[in-house]
């Protein structure tokens, strides 16, 4: 504490990004960082653009990063003016929550959810209410329905939530989310796909049927791109400009000039995307057998990574055993998932030495 603080500053409650340790050897398992590097086309695109002597590094990049935008539209068959980028998914959040989640009405978003969301409102002053997840740990749409008393008691600003969830994995299938959506056409529904596209169905297909979806994504997870921080965003033009007027309130430029040809050159390379995604589901499956047959209970998952506890061992404590091994993964001290371990998809052979390690342990 400091007198030279804002008031806001002592209130807030900062997130807790996971563990970068450096540790030599280590098996790093906690952060749903992609084990496949990303595209030999980004390379080739960020040596391209640097040159012989990096003199464009002396310009401004595009601030509205209209290569991207135009790269990202393609993709998903949406037209530029529906995209929005911005520094890692991450900011692409923090915008949303100021520029269409900030209202009267406290927003929904899920108990057992990403948690930067409750960050996020901390810091805006964005009242929320929590919607707990059914005892299988999934969502139900129903709880996400709009009342249709308009009173103050059960009015609502937004509805936030990401899919698959996080950290739980559990996929919510697009009809469920559709629901969700004709429930509540006056608010929007922000829908956080960070790692739709090892196992989901991108609502993105429906963004030109209801003008209050916005759907999240990052090339952080499935493009393997967390070390250029780049997200974006896509819905009706209309939620696109709000977002663009709080970016430019606040950072003009968001994404240097390596890291948006870097991201064209993953968005471009279908082939290669499409590959890492199987490789990762195939070594998911293989993960969530081994565990299985340790006495685990994994929760399914469409995500790069699995939910999962054994019923007659501390999660705590297994943490603990793995990393004394070198091996890292996410426990989260939290209500009713404390006894939970968030485990990221390795290589093949990183998944290995876990499930042996963890044999060992539980011997």
């Amino acid at each position: 504490m400091s007198k030279f603080w804002s008031a806001v500053v002592g209130g807030l409650t900062p997130y807790v990004p996971g563990e970068q340790p450096k540790i030599s050897n280590l098996i790093k398992l906690n952060t749903n960082e992609n084990p496949f590097p990303p595209s030999p086309k980004v390379l080739a695109a960020i040596q391209a653009e640097l040159g012989d002597d990096a003199a464009r590094l002396r310009l401004y990049p595009d601030p509205n990063a209209d290569l991207l935008k135009t790269a990202i539209a393609r993709r998903h068959a949406v037209t530029p003016q529906q995209v929005f980028i911005g520094n890692g998914s991450d900011e692409v959040l923090a915008h949303v929550f100021m520029a269409l989640l900030k209202h009267e009405a406290p927003i929904l978003f899920p108990d057992i959810t990403y948690s930067f969301y409750p960050v996020y409102c901390g810091l805006y002053g964005i009242d929320y209410r929590t919607v707990p997840l059914a005892d299988d740990f999934s969502i139900n749409p129903d709880d996400f329905h709009g009342q249709p008393e308009k009173t103050a008691k059960n009015e609502i600003g937004g509805i936030i939530f990401p899919n698959p969830n996080a950290p739980t994995g559990r996929l919510l299938a697009l009809d469920a989310i559709e629901q969700i959506l004709k429930a509540n056409p006056d608010v929007v529904v922000v829908v956080d796909e960070a790692y739709v596209d090892f196992g989901g169905e991108t609502a993105i297909t429906l963004v030109d049927r209801y003008d209050n979806l916005l759907v999240i994504h990052t090339l952080s997870k499935s493009r393997s791109l967390a070390g250029l921080r780049v997200g974006f965003a896509v819905g009706h033009p209309a939620l696109i400009e709000a977002l663009e007027r709080v970016k430019n309130s606040f950072n003009s430029y968001p994404l240097d000039r390596l890291a948006i040809v870097g991201a064209v050159a993953a968005m471009e390379d279908e082939v290669y995307f499409e590959q890492c995604c199987r490789a990762v589901i195939a070594t998911r499956d293989t993960l969530t057998a081994d565990l299985r047959s340790l006495g685990f209970e994994v929760l399914p998952s469409a995500a790069n990574f699995i939910f999962a506890r054994h019923p007659q061992r501390d999660a705590a404590e297994l943490a603990k055993a793995l990393r004394d091994k070198s091996i890292i993964v996410r426990h989260f001290k939290l209500p009713r998932i404390d006894q939970f371990l968030r485990i990221t998809v390795g290589t093949d052979a990183e998944c290995q030495a876990l499930t042996q390690t963890l044999q060992g342990i539980l011997a």
